[in-house]
């Protein structure tokens, strides 16, 4: 299955988180809650908003300007980790977990978990 070209930056991402949690909020109640937690006021958040409608990622819904996330969170995690392993290791997976896990402490139990998650995928 090929993923959607939707990529998303740390604002729209904000946005996102809301409506991932909250499943579906009017703009007017993101713009509040943006406000508070990150101090944009209302146009910048429609903007915002009414960017995330041009690119597909939202669904606006009338009356009253509802809005609902058009894209999960596991679809745009796997785009962002494609585009990461692409740009930093060639897209190689194995490149980057053999760089990441050798400067990490890992516990036994997260080796015992990265072994059963390895053991599970099928050939």
């Amino acid at each position: 299955m090929a993923l959607p070209d939707i990529r998303l930056h740390e604002g729209e991402l904000n946005i996102m988180e809301l409506l991932w949690s909250n499943k579906v909020l009017a703009a007017k109640d993101i713009s509040k809650i943006i406000k508070e937690y990150i101090g944009w006021e209302k146009n910048t958040t429609y903007t915002v908003i009414k960017r995330l409608i041009d690119k597909g990622a939202v669904k606006r819904e009338d009356p009253g300007f509802m809005c609902k996330a058009a894209i999960s969170k596991r679809t745009v995690q796997a785009i962002e980790t494609k585009v990461l392993l692409n740009k930093l290791y060639n897209g190689s997976l194995s490149t980057f977990l053999n760089e990441y896990l050798k400067n990490q402490d890992l516990s036994k139990a997260e080796i015992m978990e990265l072994q059963r998650i390895i053991g599970e995928q099928r050939f």
